[in-house]
């Protein structure tokens, strides 16, 4: 060290003057970026009324500043995701782009790729050492979500692909801004302002599928096709239904909204007028698709290859794991789950269900046959059906009061609706969350009615409910929102953020590492044993469910990583859900002489799809409710939280970003 003290003092001068030169260049940068992004957020018109937005954390004032501003900028961009967050309750100056889609064209979205590089280049100039925790973790979301924008608008071009993007996007904005429109009473919903921009909406869909067909055919020239699964059921189904919807459907529900008051005759006919322009479009979408993407063979264009996966692995979801080591974990996992729903199914079968062998050749084949006995407990029709999930959320409150998980207002309420009917093909049961900047709109639990077909009301007896009940209800999805909600001033804005889009194959799905790991976490957390309660809340046969949720979403993880990364085939993929799910080894090769395999391969070619088109989404369940237990379990050992209610509270409090992001923070706090 005496060697090299003589240098010490010319060198620590020279990087104090390279540190003074570069935090005066990095001031003018981000002057600069202020000044760039306020005149293309004055374009957009995001600035106009910036003064009535709610107050902002406080915090370092340039990453604060520059937060705000990617925020509003980012929901000026993506106007169906301002609409999801209620971003016209966070300002007034996000109100008229209710009235419109997304901008898809190469013009739009080339201004769209500067302005996040403008915002990137800001960041880069504000040194997140000086930063304080929350700061530090506000900073590191900022990056990732930029990182992954860019990397799927510039690299990837993922525009000219994403067909599924494209179907759903129209028909959600329509639908987010039915939920959430003002109660006007005796069962009607909407202003006239709030209808119009309804009619705007709708007015925009014809040129935004002539978009869209424009980009898929560059994408066609280039080579970036979509999956010919996408093309055929997102595609060519979607529209089709898009178009009913538009032309039908929501001309109903219009008309049995506005009621008689006096603006609703005049609105009813501009609703029916854009409606059926907009029906129209995707019945000519539908057309372009079968005609001019639908390509010979049985190439498989899902998969986005090991680099990509790794990566967004890495930047989305913010696990270092790679791709091989995730592989194995999903194995593991898979193991863990199978061996308790083995031991679970066994006592199950002692308690009164059906004699079985239980040896390992066996074990698969009596766990299906314990369950298809549960299956016998059905209820009789809907009305039971319903009465049995509001009992059972009942149940599921006063068990986490009662055990002190949670602090449950004595007014909280969980709702169970029947699903509108425009969703009903495409969902059992699902969580709408309110928007968390508006105060109209309510977070829904939705179950599907079965028409009291008893086949479908087998598949919801008495043991399945409550898994499901904790997974969308309480403690789950509805609970989590709501606190959320509640605390929204607590959570910094861009915590909100579903960059790429809120459900579709082009989303970032940070949140559902967050949303759908708590959700996971709600229903294990109730299989927790208490004293008398080996299986926690449920009793045995309802913890066998549970266990095979829990071992749904470890396969996930093995399949997921596996079909995207080319470790195995769509088909095999197939078989490993049915043996390891389903507990029916090789199902579709059985399947056209036994029913109930052609329902289970169906059922997982179904599943499947999802996993092809949505990468890294399906493994969100697991790797994020094992990052809350994992943190859980930190903070206890460390003495970070006084108790189970103080850890949930904070946690929820992180907003819907993956435990990743604060960690060290929240252990540190």
């Amino acid at each position: 060290m005496r060697g090299r003290a003589a240098h010490w003092r010319p060198t620590f001068l020279r990087h104090t003057l390279e540190a003074h030169v570069t935090a005066s260049l990095n001031s003018v940068n981000r002057r600069l970026f202020l000044q760039h992004t306020a005149q293309t957020a004055l374009a957009f018109g995001i600035l106009r009324q910036v003064g009535a937005c709610r107050p902002a954390r406080s915090g370092d004032p340039e990453l604060r500043a520059l937060r705000d501003r990617y925020f509003l900028t980012h929901l000026e961009l993506n106007p169906v995701t301002s609409t999801y967050l209620g971003g016209d309750g966070y300002s007034p100056a996000l109100a008229a782009i209710n009235g419109r889609l997304r901008d898809w064209s190469p013009a739009g979205l080339a201004g769209e790729v500067r302005v996040w590089r403008e915002t990137q280049r800001a960041l880069a100039a504000i040194h997140p050492a000086r930063l304080s925790g929350p700061d530090r973790v506000d900073y590191e979301v900022i990056r990732a979500q930029l990182d992954y924008l860019l990397h799927q608008l510039d690299a990837r071009r993922y525009h000219e692909r994403c067909v599924d993007t494209y179907v759903a996007e129209p028909f959600r904005g329509a639908d987010w801004q039915i939920q959430q429109m003002t109660d006007a009473g005796s069962g009607l919903l909407g202003t006239e302002e709030e209808w119009h921009a309804v009619v705007n909406r709708l007015r925009a869909v014809p040129a935004y599928v002539a978009t869209a067909q424009a980009n898929l055919r560059a994408g066609k020239a280039a080579g970036n096709l979509p999956d010919r699964r996408m093309i055929e059921l997102d595609g060519v189904a979607g529209s089709q239904a898009s178009a009913e919807y538009f032309v039908r459907t929501l001309p109903e529900t219009a008309h049995r909204l506005l009621g008689g008051r006096a603006f609703a005759g005049t609105m009813l006919g501009r609703v029916g007028e854009a409606g059926r322009a907009a029906a129209d479009a995707y019945r000519g979408f539908a057309a372009f698709l079968a005609s001019e993407l639908t390509l010979p063979g049985r190439t498989d264009r899902f998969a986005v290859g090991e680099a990509e996966y790794e990566w967004r692995v890495r930047t989305c979801l913010r696990d270092p794991r790679g791709a091989a080591a995730l592989y194995e974990y999903g194995a593991e996992q898979v193991a863990l789950y199978e061996d308790q729903a083995f031991r679970v199914a066994e006592e199950v079968a002692r308690e009164g269900g059906p004699a079985r062998a239980w040896g390992n050749a066996d074990r698969r084949a009596s766990v299906r046959a314990v369950m298809e006995h549960l299956s016998g407990d059905a209820p009789k029709n809907d009305d039971e059906l319903f009465r049995w999930y509001r009992d059972t959320a009942a149940r599921l409150v006063e068990y986490g009061r009662a055990h002190a998980l949670f602090d449950v207002p004595a007014e909280y309420r969980l709702d169970i609706v029947p699903t509108p009917p425009v969703l009903r093909a495409t969902i059992e049961a699902a969580y709408y969350p309110a928007p968390p900047f508006k105060h109209s709109g309510v977070g829904r639990f939705y179950l599907t009615p079965t028409g009291n077909d008893p086949a479908q009301l087998q598949l919801n007896n008495r043991a399945s409910v409550a898994d499901l009940a904790a997974h969308e209800g309480f403690p789950g999805h509805d609970w989590h929102y709501k606190y959320m909600t509640e605390h929204a001033a607590e959570i910094s804005n861009v915590r909100w953020l579903t960059p790429g889009a809120v459900e579709d194959s082009f989303s970032m799905w940070e949140d559902s590492m967050a949303s759908e790991g708590w959700a996971l976490y709600a229903e294990e957390l109730m299989a927790e044993p208490a004293p008398g309660r080996p299986h926690g809340f449920y009793t045995a046969a309802e913890h066998l469910y549970e266990l095979q949720g829990q071992l749904l979403r470890a396969a996930r993880v093995r399949v997921d990583v596996g079909i995207h990364t080319g470790r195995i085939s769509f088909d095999e993929a197939v078989d490993y859900f049915t043996e390891h799910v389903s507990f029916y080894p090789r199902a579709c090769a059985h399947a056209d002489r036994d029913p109930a395999a052609r329902a289970i391969c169906e059922g997982a070619r179904r599943a499947l799809y999802r996993y092809s088109k949505w990468p890294t989404q399906a493994i969100t369940y697991n790797l994020g409710k094992n990052a809350i237990v994992g943190l859980r379990e930190e903070a206890r050992r460390r003495g970070a939280t006084a108790s189970a209610q103080e850890f949930h509270e904070r946690f929820m409090r992180m907003g819907t970003i993956p435990a990743g992001y604060f960690r060290e923070t929240f252990l540190a706090e």
